[in-house]
């Protein structure tokens, strides 16, 4: 079984850590309304070439600090 990756969009960079905010969609139980629902996932970025507002592809990693928990494989798209 591989490491999982995930898709987001960088919200915040600071000292190689890039914040990488999810967006997931699901339905309500009850009422079937779509949902969107966001998760900041903080992950390593050794070469610090993420900016705020790319879309980067991430992959989970073995625990780098307290929180980082996840690497940043490439940049898809740029930002701002």
């Amino acid at each position: 079984m591989g490491k999982k990756e995930l898709v987001g969009k960088v919200i915040s960079v600071y000292m190689k850590t890039a914040v990488v905010q999810v967006e997931r969609v699901g339905v309500h139980p009850l009422y079937g309304k779509r949902i969107k629902t966001f998760t900041k996932y903080y992950s390593h970025d050794e070469d610090n070439k993420v900016k705020v507002g790319d879309v980067v592809r991430i992959r989970q990693t073995r625990p780098l600090s307290k929180l980082k928990r996840w690497r940043v494989v490439e940049i898809l798209s740029g930002g701002e």
